[in-house]
């Protein structure tokens, strides 16, 4: 008599990571520490910047700066984890800022219609983070229900949410008119590093509710269980495609958020603005230790990778580097710790 052999079943925590701490595993966890030390010690090194780079002031304007980067890499971490990549970040911020300028703009406009007064800032604060959320919805239906890569879907959607930030826009910069929305990012005493804006606070409460998720809950380990090995996690009943979409619509409200945030700091919709973000989102959290190959990584790392970022930029302003060279700096050392997770991943094989 034939029987039929049932599946195996295994917990989620089978597939996922183990967190078993080895002495290998120091540059992983505190290299973007040691990045950050040093970044900040050699503008610190330099006497002709050191003046203008250590001071509080300064410090407030990487932490405001850091904030859109910050956030989208709260996304992109997800993402990256899973196994996945995101190109379309820096069309969905631009998009998603313009949506949020275009409402602030029909609200404020005198003689607007009376459904304008539906839309008071905190409700198009909110539709502009849902803006996000659905083309994250977009992205991981895309991916998890044609099985297409996500190289390819998200390139895609970044042409097609650059193009959608246009068209809204009629090509046009879009004044968004003063209201609360702006003070998520308004730098209230700007010579002293306190009190910082609610933007950088909202950021940092953001990040420890995420690494609580990714650490702590069941959603978080089906993150790492899918990146580590997606077959694996299929034959221990996660039921990844729905995952992929969860992942990706999550990201898409962060990136909308990261639209927000970016509309309250320039105080306008800019549909040709965050070109090149996605670079330095992916930059922040490779640096911050993830891995291209999905299931490593972590929230703070990242968190810390955006402010190495942030922190380069800053203080290759104040040295009066030219744009390029900048583009130039960050390139290498993209390269350099996409080289580095190579190394990494040599000696745990």
């Amino acid at each position: 008599m034939n029987t039929v052999q049932e599946p195996i079943k295994a917990s989620p925590a089978a597939v996922a990571p183990r967190r078993a701490f080895k002495p290998r595993q120091l540059l992983t966890v505190f290299g973007p520490f040691i990045g950050l030390a040093l970044v900040i010690g050699f503008f610190c090194a330099m006497p002709s910047v050191r003046p203008y780079f250590f001071t509080g002031a300064n410090f407030k304007i990487i932490f405001v700066q850091t904030v859109t980067v910050a956030i989208g890499s709260l996304g992109m971490t997800m993402i990256i984890i899973s196994g996945g990549i995101d190109l379309s970040v820096g069309s969905v911020v631009a998009l998603t800022s313009v949506v949020g300028a275009a409402l602030l703009d029909w609200h404020f406009r005198p003689g607007a219609s009376h459904w304008a007064a539906f839309f008071p800032p905190f409700v198009i604060a909110l539709l502009t983070i849902l803006a996000g959320g659905l083309l994250g919805v977009i992205d991981g239906a895309m991916i998890a229900g044609f099985r297409m890569m996500p190289f390819i879907v998200t390139l895609g959607m970044m042409g097609i949410a650059r193009g959608g930030a246009k068209w809204l826009a009629g090509s046009q910069i879009i004044n968004a008119p003063d209201s609360s929305i702006n003070l998520l990012m308004a730098q209230n005493d700007p010579d002293h590093f306190f009190p910082l804006p609610p933007g950088v606070w909202i950021t940092v409460g953001l990040a420890i509710v995420m690494s609580v998720v990714m650490r702590r809950t069941v959603f978080g380990r089906y993150i790492f269980a899918i990146g580590s090995n997606e077959a694996a996690a299929r034959l221990c009943g996660i039921r990844v495609q729905w995952q992929k979409v969860f992942i990706y619509s999550i990201a898409g409200l962060f990136f909308g958020l990261s639209g927000l945030m970016q509309l309250s700091r320039l105080t306008e919709g800019d549909p040709t603005t965050a070109i090149g973000l996605e670079l330095d989102i992916i930059a922040a959290v490779v640096i911050g230790g993830a891995s291209l190959n999905g299931g490593t990584g972590s929230i703070l790392g990242s968190m810390i990778g955006a402010l190495i970022m942030a922190v380069l930029r800053n203080g290759s302003n104040q040295m009066g580097l030219p744009t390029y060279m900048q583009e130039i700096l960050i390139g290498m050392i993209i390269i350099l710790a996409v080289g580095l997770d190579k190394l990494r991943q040599r000696r745990t094989d």
